[in-house]
């Protein structure tokens, strides 16, 4: 399989550090929450004819998350596809320089979608936004909305603790939106510090490219050649 090769051979980063097991654990929990809220709708809903009324709107926050933690999660597997005609076609000198070209492409990527992340939540933390159309100029205070709840979730009694932060002592009645809301800026920052291991190893030259490809074909060969063995 083709993508980011390393001396380990196997198309992956070998970095396997606490960040790391964080993300891969929350995903893995994510999904089995979805999983386990999903099944409990239905079965209240077609058993006991009732529905959990905040179950499809923590599944919505949940699948962001999944979503969002697993871009950043992809791209440190190598499993991000593109398309490789063009750089196979050229020199390893030239290779090299369409790689760091594309990583630092991604890094730009991930600058920007960083800075638009953290501009759209600090304002349900209670906290400056960044000044600046494209890149951070600075710090701007901006209009709290801390207060500012989902539809339908609850809020756990163990969140209790943001109320005298964010909301000024009030009780909330449904949960803030800035805890949903924190996948952005948190998702943003792994994307930001997997592009930049990415461009570090293309730098290098642990890696030749960011993206996997051809690994359809890569399967249909596999399975072309078990069976032959058989």
């Amino acid at each position: 399989m083709q993508g980011l090769h390393t001396s380990r051979g196997d198309g992956m980063y070998d970095d396997s550090t606490f960040i790391d097991t964080i993300e891969e654990t929350l995903i893995a929990a994510i999904l089995g929450i979805m999983t386990l809220i999903t099944f409990a709708n239905v079965v209240t809903r077609y058993v006991f004819n009732f529905n959990i009324l905040w179950g499809l709107e923590v599944t919505v926050f949940l699948f962001a998350w999944l979503v969002i933690l697993g871009a950043s999660y992809a791209m440190k597997k190598g499993a991000h596809l593109g398309v490789d005609v063009i750089i196979n076609m050229v020199s390893a000198r030239t290779r090299r320089v369409l790689g760091l070209m594309a990583g630092a492409s991604v890094l730009l990527f991930s600058i920007l979608m960083f800075k638009g992340a953290w501009d759209f939540w600090a304002p349900f933390g209670e906290l400056p936004k960044t000044s600046g159309r494209w890149f951070p100029t600075g710090l701007e205070n901006v209009r709290g909305s801390g207060w500012l709840e989902t539809t339908s979730t609850p809020i756990p009694d163990f969140m209790r603790f943001l109320e005298p932060i964010f909301n000024d002592g009030e009780r909330y009645e449904k949960m803030p939106r800035l805890v949903p809301y924190l996948v952005l800026p948190i998702g943003m920052g792994l994307m930001f510090l997997r592009a930049c291991q990415a461009m570090w190893k293309l730098w290098t030259g642990e890696i030749t490219t960011v993206i996997v490809s051809h690994e359809a074909e890569d399967d249909v060969k596999e399975a072309a050649d078990t069976l032959r063995g058989t």
